[in-house]
Parts: structure tokens; sequence; C-alpha cells
């Protein structure tokens, strides 16, 4: 029951967003002047939240919204009746009318959906704000939340062309596949997660409909979007892409605030390992997903590829169009070839190597360059190398990648391409058997994990 009520109260607190967006729609269309800002939202805290769990707390996070335009989804504050978030958004190119509704929500680990907590709704006027968390029923008190706003004027010449731009902090989520633990003579956990980050500006360097369709020329894209039988093969790998990038108290999470968190992400030792603390030579498939400009990546060598049409599918939960697509590894300036591991990390500059090898999307090479930009935009301390996938350079890059990762720190041939060992348990099977959390962001199963 308390499901159905969260799941009434969210389709009313989107009904209020969606009017909100239709008001805005119409004073631009009676060319009434809307003025724009720069945002900062301090998420500070909570108090009062009420017990949730028949054992223990709560497990709070929260939702803020945007006039339903962009999302922001908190960390997972375990057991605690008092959250204390200290989280910061930024966002550009705001309507000064415009409102911010936050949904207060418990984490249920193991459940289809989470519990509702409450939620409210606030303008964007600057200053400090405690709000009265409204509960699902006769608006009863759910708790008091503590947010601070600062706004200055946009300095965009035309904000209204590039609205409701995110710029920041950058966060990232690191999610445990859930085949871990099921697996046998599992030594390299790392090789097995995903990571979710939030790239800042994604919409200042390719425009809104600047997007990279699913590939019609393509045997395994068709597969998946394309026939009667493609239903059955998108709703296995969408419940696997919720179930690789579910939230879970379980989830690490940190920001981006310097080039060596970055290399922290890249570290991939095995455990106990020497060289744990080490940039892993190591080949990454990644999205940039369209609808929350997130970057989305793991090892391409991760086993919970196997038995999936396509590994950019399984990261894009089946988008039909992704910003943009194909493989990355890191590499010491020059490559791998120049390099030996009596030389710290910390002593060298560090270059990504980007492509757009996706055969599932086949991004246009032609906006490599805007990429590049894109990256050393949001990732200042490296060197970006953007190539076309048939490009020698990436080729050799690539090989010598993975020639280091043989030869010196131990990796094992069949770690480059997915592969089952023994008696390992699929994702394709834990997808099509289990039942596959829901995320309240969206309420279609997106996950916007920080």
């Amino acid at each position: 029951m308390s499901h159905l009520v969260s799941a009434v109260r969210r389709s009313m607190d989107n009904a209020k967003a969606e009017a909100q967006d239709r008001a805005h729609e119409w004073a631009q269309k009676h060319n009434l002047e809307t003025k724009y800002v720069d945002i900062v939202v301090h998420f500070i805290g909570a108090s009062g939240i009420p017990k949730m769990d028949v054992v223990g707390t709560a497990d709070p996070y929260f939702v803020a919204k945007l006039d339903n335009n962009i999302s922001y989804v908190s960390t997972v504050q375990v057991n605690t009746l008092k959250p204390v978030w200290n989280e910061y958004w930024n966002v550009k190119n705001v309507p000064a009318i415009a409102s911010m509704h936050i949904q207060v929500m418990d984490k249920d680990d193991g459940m289809v959906t989470d519990d509702y907590v409450g939620s409210f709704s606030t303008t964007l006027e600057p200053g400090a704000k405690e709000i009265t968390i409204e509960g699902p029923t006769l608006r009863r008190n759910r708790g008091t939340f503590w947010l601070k706003i600062e706004t200055t004027p946009s300095t965009d010449k035309k904000p209204e062309k590039r609205s409701y731009i995110f710029d920041g902090p950058i966060r990232f989520s690191r999610h445990f596949s859930p085949t871990v633990g099921r697996l046998t003579n599992l030594d390299d956990a790392r090789l097995y997660s995903t990571w979710k980050m939030f790239l800042r500006g994604v919409r200042l360097f390719f425009d809104n409909d600047e997007v990279q369709h699913w590939n019609t020329n393509y045997k395994a894209a068709q597969a998946i979007f394309q026939g009667p039988a493609s239903i059955a093969v998108r709703s296995t790998i969408q419940a696997g892409h919720r179930m690789l990038y579910a939230r879970s108290t379980r989830n690490g999470f940190g920001v981006i605030k310097e080039p060596a968190d970055v290399l922290n992400i890249l570290h991939g030792g095995r455990v106990g390992d020497k060289l744990a603390h080490r940039v892993k030579p190591a080949v990454y498939t990644y999205v940039i997903a369209v609808d929350d400009d997130s970057f989305r990546f793991s090892e391409t060598g991760a086993a919970f590829f196997v038995d999936f049409a396509s590994k950019h599918a399984l990261h894009s939960n089946c988008a039909i169009a992704v910003r943009y697509s194909g493989e990355f590894h890191p590499r010491p300036e020059g490559g791998w070839e120049n390099f030996n591991d009596q030389i710290p990390d910390s002593q060298v500059r560090w270059e990504l190597v980007i492509d757009n090898n996706s055969g599932t999307y086949s991004p246009d090479p032609m906006l490599l360059p805007t990429l590049k930009e894109l990256l050393e935009y949001n990732f200042p301390g490296f060197i970006i190398h953007a190539w076309d996938f048939n490009d020698p350079r990436l080729a050799q890059s690539r090989e010598a990648c993975r020639a280091y990762a043989l030869q010196k720190r131990g990796i094992k041939q069949d770690e480059f391409q997915p592969h089952p060992h023994g008696e390992e348990v699929s994702l394709e099977h834990l997808s099509s058997t289990s039942p596959a959390p829901l995320d309240p962001a969206t309420d279609r199963g997106e996950i916007y994990s920080t």
C-alpha cells in the first residue's frame, strides 16, 4: 500500500511540474520577458525524518527537480533520522521564476521501489530556507529540510536557447555488479563495477538535437530496436541496466575536484597487490546519455557483458539515441610503451584516449573535436585525444595499453573480452529472473545516481 501511495504522490508531483512548464511556455509565447539566473543550491540536511524501517531507522535520500527539466539525486544517508548531505548543485541559465521540487525517499535495498517520505516545493529566492517536508496524506509533517540558494544573473547572451545547464560539481557513483559474490574465483571486483559520472556543460558543446541515433545498418542493433522480437531483447537489457546501476546503500560516491580524483577511479590493481594504487592499463566502454548528460562506463572486459547484444545498449538502457559513445583508455603521456612502473603516477602527465568505437550507435566522427572540448572542459589536468575508431594511432595506443597490462601487471589475456568462467551466474540470467528496482527520479526505471 505504501508503494501505491508513493506512486500516486509522484504522479501528482509530476503533474505539478508539467503545469509549471506550461506556465513558462505561455509566458514565452506572449513575449513576457523572463530573467535567467545561475544558481548554487546547498543541500544541507534534514531532521525529524520518521522511522521507515521495521529494523533500524531510515536510509534517506532526496530527488530535486527544477521545473521537471533537470534532476539531482543525493547520496543515501544510512540508518539516520537526521541526515546531513552537505551537497551542492550548480545550474546555469535557469528562469528566475522556476520552482524547485524535492522528494525525500527512504532507500530499500533489494526492493522494486523505495518508500516515499514526503515532498515540498520552493522558489529560487536567494537565502537560507527551513522547509517542512509534507507527507502523502493530510499534508502531515514528515520532518524539516534545510537548504540555501544563491543566484547570480546569467551571463549567457541567449540563455533561453541553453537553459538548465548542469555546471557541477562533477559527482560520480560506483556500482558493484550484482553478479559479484555469485562468481567463482573472482579476485578483481573492480572489473565488475560500473561508474556513473555527471559531466558539466554537455549542452554547451552539444546542441540539444545533436544526438547519435541507433545504427539501423548494424545487425546487433536491429535485434534490439527493430521488429516484434526486439521487445523481449530490450526488456532483458533494460533489466540488466537497472541492476548494474541500481542505487543502494552499498554504492560508492565521490566528487571530482582535481586530476588525482580521476586517477583514483582508474586505479585497478588486484586486491592485496602492491600495484593496487596504480592506474590500471585498461579499456573502458562508455556512453554519454541524452536524458541526464551522464558519462557511464565500465571495463570492456567485464563478464557481465556476456550474452548481451550490445555493450553500449546495456549502458544506455536501450536508449534510441545517445549523446556519444565508444571506448576510452588512460595512458601516460606518450603512451604505455614509453612507461615503466619505476615512475610514480603522480609524476606523470596523464592522457585519455577516447574514440567512437560503437557499432550500436556509430557516432559521427565529425563530432570528435566537440567530444575532445567537452572532456577538456571537465578534466583540465588531462591531455585528451579523440580519435576515430579507424585511426591507426588508436589501434597502436590500445594495443600498447593491453601489452603493458599483460607483461607488467599480470592481467590475463581472457580479461580483455567478456567471457564466462565455469559456473558463473550471468547478469542476463539474473535480469530475467529477478525484479529490477525502479528509480523515483523518472518513474521509468532509469537510474540517476550521484
